[in-house]
């Protein structure tokens, strides 16, 4: 419920300053969360107070006042708050220090405080927020202050595109009549003021790169027969804002009913959609953005339109160093690769260490460009590590992919049964998925598709897990996935004609998903350092030759014979976010008695030499005797180490090295020519592994 507000006003000669007050006394004040943002919904927390924007000092400042803070901005609640100016430094006023709330208060001018204006604080303790992403529902902001040339951001409970009733089984949705959520209820906005601008802020939320123009005629033809229901403000956006939360609220508009922009008509949004997401290839997203050899890459990420950020540079993929990381910088990376604006620019390698160099520091975005090579940065990245590699979290479109698949039976959300909806006899059904040659890929796509990660499992068989007994029919054979699909149903698959000899039922395709997995990343430095060709004897290839690690020329060769051999050492790093184990316990090793040693996986490295067309000419492959944490970045303590029987894999922030030293560390290259070819390594080419 509003209170009552007495406003009091002095007239100067250039300008106006007023104060409000509260019929309890309690000043009414403003607030916002201003700074060098990574998410729209963080921030520097400023209040509005005697006409004077200012900010609050970290002082005894606590949980409870960051709850209150978000509370009065909208949000559900608060997730964190952080000192020392995190977000830059404010200016102007400090208005409050050692302030004091117990978490109840409905506003930050009601919690105990030195008073407002009443500081020995400097900037440097500016106080910052988190909140949480969700808005209270039916909240009615305060915008009676702070409009002035600063004005303060927009602030509403929710945003849609309402599209017509010709574009809603569209997908995605990229056309409608825009909405704002204010006070409980949906609102239109006038159009008058209205520019591409707004509308490029409002389809990089929504998941797309950029606006278009649109046919206006249908829409005025059906704004005349609407019933109208506008909200009272214009909105100011740069285009370069992540979200409409960061655009400055404009002019106040008169309400007078279905009068209420005469000379205008509600806005209508149109985007264009990222190539992924087109409907069809013929969309306008080719003619707007290029699509030749991309010059950015995400990795790392468990979701679409994640992951951390790599630039190619001389033909060398490399990172972007965190320092001044922010979301206009990561927006542009996802506008960039065929995405909306940034959801969440993220530092501190949240997305995994990568490789290689550091090819990007201290970046800076206007935030309109095409590229983020166009941006200025510095190549200087001395005193970076990949423990600064930063990532991103872009808006995509909403798809509905999750709506076409489910898991069934499992424990829990993350593992079940996998039943998928499909067309059958002209209705919609519920049923399985064929489990022949179904493994970690597919698997990979379906928690992928379902928002639940990575996939940790791939289960051929299912009986353990109840499913629903109405979807026991197999309605998917033949599913092959490279892991680059956004859907099972883009995989290959065998169509309509089924054909599953095992049948469903227990034989049902499974998976179990996971927020994190490993990354394994060869360094291909070590291998350049250390490739050197040996001419070998057969008669100290024996054990070499038991294991398959010669081409087949090799069995009919003499004893006193030679083969040439490219050595090399092979050093996989980890640098994903949980650690890399071998799927098969201690009780299934396989035990070499040539070796004399176990074999924790069969084949761990995969080799390749490849002709420049592609073409295999040679091959050869690593079992996993010792996978173990040979070195680990400094402060990261070894877990795993083959002596005495221990325990193998490799540890987040490790690498396990094979020196070249080592049998089968090795392409046998006898029988291949004098020339240029490609050396090429797998790593986990069965994928099999357990995340911990």
């Amino acid at each position: 419920m509003l209170r009552p507000v007495a406003v009091y006003c002095l007239l100067f000669t250039l300008w106006t300053w007023c104060e409000a007050q509260s019929d309890s006394g309690t000043p009414v004040i403003q607030l916002r969360l201003a700074g060098e943002k990574r998410k729209h919904y963080e921030g520097r927390v400023e209040v509005f107070y005697n006409g004077e924007w200012g900010t609050v000092c970290d002082d005894d400042f606590s949980f409870s006042a960051a709850q209150v803070v978000c509370r009065e901005l909208g949000f559900i609640d608060a997730e964190s708050w952080s000192p020392s100016a995190k977000y830059g430094k404010g200016e102007g006023r400090i208005w409050l220090d050692n302030v004091h709330c117990s978490g109840g208060e409905k506003s930050l001018a009601q919690c105990e405080s030195n008073g407002f204006g009443v500081s020995d604080c400097k900037h440097s303790e500016d106080v910052g927020v988190v909140c949480t992403q969700k808005r209270i529902p039916g909240f009615k902001f305060i915008r009676t202050q702070g409009n002035g040339e600063e004005g303060v951001n927009v602030q509403v409970e929710d945003v849609r595109i309402r599209a017509t009733y010709s574009q809603r089984k569209r997908i995605p949705i990229t056309e409608g009549f825009l909405e704002v959520k204010d006070g409980g209820k949906w609102r239109q906005i006038c159009n008058r003021d209205w520019t591409e601008m707004n509308s490029r802020v409002i389809c990089g939320m929504y998941g797309f790169p950029g606006e278009k123009r649109f046919n206006t005629r249908p829409y005025k033809l059906l704004a005349t027969r609407r019933k109208k229901n506008y909200w009272g403000f214009s909105v100011n956006c740069t285009g370069n804002e992540a979200d409409l939360s960061d655009c400055k609220l404009g002019h106040e508009i008169e309400l007078k009913g279905n009068s209420t922009c005469q000379e205008g008509m509600p806005v209508v949004i149109s985007c264009i959609p990222g190539r992924a997401f087109a409907p069809s290839v013929s969309t306008g997203f080719r003619k707007a953005y290029r699509i030749e050899q991309p010059l950015v890459r995400l990795r790392g990420g468990a979701m679409i339109g994640e992951g951390r950020v790599e630039v190619l540079k001389n033909g060398e993929w490399g990172t972007v160093c965190d320092d001044n990381w922010n979301i206009r910088a990561a927006t542009v990376v996802c506008r960039e690769l065929g995405f909306g604006s940034a959801k969440e620019a993220l530092t501190g390698a949240r997305m995994g260490q990568g490789i290689g160099p550091v090819h990007m520091n201290e970046v800076e975005c206007s935030g309109f460009e095409k590229s983020l090579t166009e941006c200025y940065f510095n190549r200087d990245a001395l005193g970076c590590s990949h423990e600064e590699d930063a990532a991103v979290k872009c808006n995509v479109p909403a798809m509905g992919f999750h709506n076409r698949l489910r898991l069934s039976g499992g424990r829990n959300p993350y593992e079940g049964r996998v039943e998928v909806l499909a067309e059958r006899n002209g209705s919609l059904v519920w049923g399985t998925v064929c489990s022949e040659s179904w493994g970690t890929m597919e698997a990979m796509v379906v928690c992928k598709q379902l928002g639940l990660g990575f996939a940790s499992h791939a289960f051929q068989e299912t009986w353990y897990w109840q499913g629903d007994s109405s979807a026991d029919n197999v309605v998917m054979s033949g599913v092959r996935c490279s892991g680059t699909e956004l859907t099972l149903d883009q995989c290959l698959h065998h169509g309509k004609h089924i054909d599953c000899p095992k049948g469903g039922g227990r034989f049902a395709a499974g998976v179990s998903c996971t927020q994190t997995a490993p990354d394994l990343v060869l360094s291909s430095q070590v291998v350049e350092q250390t490739s050197y060709l040996e001419d070998r004897p057969m008669y100290a290839l024996q054990c070499a030759q038991e294991e398959r690690c010669l081409s087949s020329s090799a069995d009919k060769a003499d004893s006193t014979s030679y083969r040439r051999l490219f050595r090399f050492s092979s050093q996989i790093h980890n640098n994903g976010q949980s650690d890399f184990r071998p799927r098969a316990g201690h009780q299934s090793w396989i035990w070499h008695e040539c070796h004399r040693h176990f074999h924790s996986m069969e084949v761990f490295t995969h080799y390749d030499l490849l002709s420049l067309n592609g073409t295999k000419v040679a091959e050869g492959h690593k079992a996993s005797f010792c996978l173990e944490d040979t070195h680990c970045d400094e402060g990261i303590q070894k877990r795993y180490e083959c002596a005495n029987f221990g325990a193998q894999g490799i540890t987040v922030g490790c690498w396990d090295t094979y020196r070249h030293d080592i049998d089968c560390q090795w392409i046998d290259i006898t029988d291949v020519l004098p020339g240029d070819y490609i050396f090429q390594v797998q790593k986990n080419i069965l994928f099999v592994a357990l995340v911990f």
